[in-house]
């Protein structure tokens, strides 16, 4: 039949006009046509081939499986090779890969298509080493998170595999020679996935992409739960850890601390199987305990070290074991051994330190840790010790003011300051930040490359501990210099906040980093008052009596130290102001009023250069010490009082963090199926 219409122009089958008045059809549209059969049939060719190969894929599949099941050793060892509790206190050490190789060609045709979520599906070219938004992130997260952390370098498959056969030489050596990245178990595959997905996440939450952090951070959950339903062996369980750990991390950063308690008991359960003796696995054991100690500082300081407002999660998940015959001192702070073997399992596996990390700092009294895991545990511990301090304060404070509030807290004693008082010359507060900064010291001078992290914090903690005991919140009077500043405290806060003007990403680092920056300025800002007033004093003494001389010396040295300490204070505030409006209410640190300058300021002899009574104060009581420096105890708990009614009042307003609440509704979901599955693991 005709393709066009009868007298005029008119539709052909392929929907072309037809423009010719007798029917018949013209070229271009003959040419249309016979393109048209020739995709059908090469479309039904396509189909055909498919199907074709659907088939035998299936057909090998089965014929494998079948091959697995008719192996006595695979069939042995899959009785052999199985995972004891969840807290078992004696794992196997011995890594069984016939188990391994028969579970993985068993499962690649069918987890690899039905455990995969559509979140990691998508992600998972961030994890290629050659992506350009993966390298960023990563990146991301060096500069911040392993800035100050240090955790070292999970390995890439290949590396995985070199290191599995390296450790498994005489011993079923053939299965081991046979393992590639092509067929790595499933497990293992998922468990080095979920640790490079929560480093990623991490650096995403520095860079403010928060949406990307927590799609991230969900992709991790999805691995974890696939290492969760297979048996484990000691291989990957550093990488599971990790994840665990670094995962907690990041919704504690959201203002999550209820799951980071959970994640960060996981991570010590999972730290528990892997102290053997082993000299590689001690060293990732050290450095994942001396990141847990510094973060824990900071809850440490959230919860103004009250252990009874911490959440319950025993419920959720059973305490690590703490019969084991390497356990600590139950929880007196004050045991004789700090290192030597078994220092990772007492320290895991101690009752107080189930929910925070206490007491003396193990990993610092090791002397075959690393150094900078030694630095970062001394520092902790220095936080830990200049919190009860503040407590302290705070009691005596409240009791002088006779508002209450602190009966108890002078007297309350932590395992941080029994272990303190039992060995106070070498664990106070200031000779614990001179020992980091000593071995920092040493281990730089050996390094090409050095990490801005550690030398900024023992800068700032330098600065705050000098001329006192073991108290951060003297702030360092009685000098001889300005403002009751002396000369080496002026140098220290203001390198420290030159360090992190250089380094901005250090303040999304984890652990107490920003709280320490926060109050480095406003020490910054009691030296600007000191200076402002000691200058206008002079100057109108000066214009009663000109003499010249020396005096126009020492004034123009403090004139330049004024100019040059001011700077350095706008820039830090401009930056610690920026990052605090991207934190959750309850995470802020001090709001730190402007200098009193400018045409609509009012300035005179008795007003403060910068009036810090207008500081709407941090939630920490270590923290408001730096502020209520000098104030009578009256005056300091009226200000602490006004700041906790603010602060109430913006937590109730903030409608950014609820939204991103609502918006983690199926992220939590899957993070509480975790959980009930770990909760299951745990109890059987």
């Amino acid at each position: 039949g005709q393709l066009g219409g009868g007298g005029g122009g008119g539709l052909n089958a392929l929907g072309v006009v037809s423009d010719s008045g007798g029917g018949m059809v013209n070229n271009s549209s003959l040419q249309l046509l016979q393109q048209y059969q020739q995709q059908q049939q090469q479309l039904q060719q396509f189909q055909q081939q498919t199907n074709l190969n659907q088939i035998q894929q299936q057909q090998q599949q089965q014929q494998q499986v079948n091959t697995n099941q008719l192996n006595p050793m695979a069939v042995l060892s899959g009785q052999q090779q199985q995972r004891g509790s969840f807290y078992d206190e004696s794992p196997s050490t011995n890594i069984n890969y016939d188990d391994m190789m028969s579970r993985s060609t068993k499962r690649t045709a069918t987890t690899n298509t039905t455990t995969t979520s559509s979140i990691v599906s998508t992600h998972l070219p961030l994890l290629n080493p050659q992506n350009p938004s993966g390298t960023l992130l990563r990146q991301y997260f060096e500069l911040s998170t392993n800035n100050v952390l240090n955790l070292p370098p999970i390995p890439t498959n290949e590396e995985y595999c070199a290191m599995i056969i390296a450790h498994q030489q005489g011993m079923y050596n053939t299965i081991a020679n046979n393992l590639t990245p092509e067929n790595l178990p499933w497990y293992d595959r998922s468990a080095l996935n979920a640790a490079r997905f929560s480093q990623l996440a991490l650096g995403a939450l520095s860079n403010d992409q928060v949406g990307l952090a927590l799609e991230l951070s969900n992709a991790c959950v999805m691995c974890l739960k696939n290492c969760v339903e297979e048996p484990s062996h000691k291989a990957c369980l550093s990488a599971v850890a990790r994840a665990y750990l670094l995962h907690g991390i990041l919704r504690s950063l959201r203002g999550d601390f209820v799951r980071y308690f959970k994640y960060r008991r996981v991570c010590m359960a999972q730290i528990s199987m892997l102290t053997d003796g082993d000299q590689q696995e001690d060293a990732t054991v050290d450095a994942l305990l001396a990141a847990i100690s510094f973060h824990d500082a900071w809850a440490y300081m959230m919860y103004n070290a009250v252990e009874d407002e911490l959440p319950d999660i025993d419920n959720v998940l059973p305490r690590v074991n703490c019969n084991h015959k390497g356990c600590g001192n139950g929880g007196n702070g004050a045991s004789s051994t700090g290192g030597g073997l078994g220092c990772g399992l007492q320290v895991v596996t101690d009752p107080m330190n189930q929910m925070w990390i206490q007491g003396e700092p193990r990993i610092f009294l090791k002397n075959e840790a690393r150094v900078v895991d030694r630095s970062l545990d001394a520092i902790s511990c220095a936080v830990r010790s200049c919190c009860d301090q503040a407590n302290k304060d705070y009691a005596q404070m409240s009791q002088s003011s006779g508002g209450g509030g602190g009966e108890g807290v002078s007297e309350m004693t932590t395992p941080t300051s029994l272990a303190v008082l039992a060995s106070e010359n070498e664990l106070c507060s200031r000779n614990m930040v001179l020992s980091a900064q000593a071995m920092i010291n040493q281990n730089n001078a050996r390094q090409l490359v050095t990490k801005p992290g550690l030398i900024m914090m023992i800068t700032a903690m330098d600065a705050f501990l000098e001329n006192s005991d073991q108290d951060v919140t003297g702030g360092g009077g009685g000098g001889a210099e300005e403002g009751g500043f002396s000369e080496t405290q002026i140098r220290n806060l203001l390198s420290a906040c030159e360090m992190a003007i250089k380094h901005p990403l250090l303040l999304h680092s984890p652990g107490p980093v920003y709280h320490m920056m926060s109050n480095a300025a406003v020490l910054l800002c009691h030296l600007l008052n000191g200076l402002h007033a000691k200058c206008s004093l002079r100057d109108s003494s000066t214009d009663s009596n000109s003499n010249g001389g020396g005096g126009n010396n020492s004034n123009n040295m403090e004139s330049e130290l004024f100019d040059n300490t001011l700077d350095t204070f706008m820039s830090i505030r401009k930056l610690l102001n920026m990052h605090r409006q991207n934190l959750p209410v309850r995470l802020r640190c001090h709001a730190i009023p402007r200098p009193n300058i400018g045409p609509s300021k009012k300035t005179d002899p008795e007003t403060p250069f910068i009036d810090l009574g207008e500081t709407l104060m941090c939630s920490c009581r270590g923290c408001q010490g730096f502020v209520l420096m000098g104030c009578s105890p009256c005056v300091a708990a009226e200000r602490s009082l006004r700041s906790a009614k603010v602060q109430a009042i913006e937590l109730e307003d903030d409608d950014e963090f609820k939204r991103e609440i609502d918006d983690l509704g199926d992220f939590n979901l899957d993070d509480d199926a975790l959980f009930s599955i770990l909760t299951r693991v745990a109890n059987n």
